[in-house]
Formats: C-alpha cells, sequence, structure tokens
C-alpha cells in the first residue's frame, strides 16, 4: 500500500493527495478541493493488467460564451498490459520506464499538437 498523503508535482507546483479509498485492487487519493485525484489499481483474468491514473479538473469560461463558467475534466494514465507469465515484472518495469523516458515534454507536446 502507497504511503498516505501521496504528492504529485503539477507544473512544479506539489499537490497533497490524502487517501480516500483504499481496497485490495485499487487506491485513490485525491485533493481536498478534488481537482486533482491519482487512482492506482491492478485487474487479474486471462491478463494482468496494472493502471495509475491522474484525473483532473477546472472551472473555465465558455469559449462560446466568455461570462458563463463552465466545468472541464483530464486525465493522463498509465497502463501496462500483460499476459499472466512470460514476463517479469523487472521487465514490465523496463518497459514502462522505457515510455515515461520517451514521453519527454518535447515528445508529449509533438503528441498533444496531433504528430504521429
Amino acid at each position: 500500500m502507497f504511503a498516505d498523503p501521496q504528492s504529485i508535482t503539477v507544473n512544479a507546483v506539489a499537490q497533497s493527495l490524502p487517501a480516500v479509498e483504499r481496497n485490495g485492487m485499487s487506491s485513490a487519493y485525491q485533493k481536498d478541493d478534488g481537482s486533482y485525484k491519482l487512482t492506482v489499481s491492478h485487474q487479474y483474468g486471462k491478463r494482468k493488467r496494472f493502471t495509475v491514473r491522474i484525473d483532473t479538473n477546472k472551472i473555465a469560461p465558455d469559449p462560446l460564451a466568455a461570462a458563463n463558467n463552465q466545468l472541464y475534466t483530464s486525465s493522463a494514465y498509465l497502463v501496462v498490459d500483460a499476459p499472466l507469465v512470460g514476463y517479469t515484472n523487472a521487465e514490465l518495469r523496463d518497459l514502462a520506464a522505457a515510455l515515461t523516458s520517451w514521453a519527454s515534454s518535447a515528445n508529449l507536446l509533438k503528441v498533444l499538437g496531433g504528430e504521429t
């Protein structure tokens, strides 16, 4: 079980996320104002799947009616999906580390800009 609270850093600002839910297969950590939520979950079936997800929301002006505010949401997550046998945890870690290393700020901006 991860420590309580968890911390994420968004745009150089640390966000403290206390645990709000814990069970055998997942845990959720959320900022007190609900603006950030971190979820760590596991699924086991014919394959095993591990997910780490950050959800965020904010209130911002509606681009079609600037006088009106809207709730906007977004999320980012990493999923490791593997067969029940055939890969070690170290091999799966190395694969996920390769992806997170590749996902530099410059590469993410290219992806978000529509490059393939």
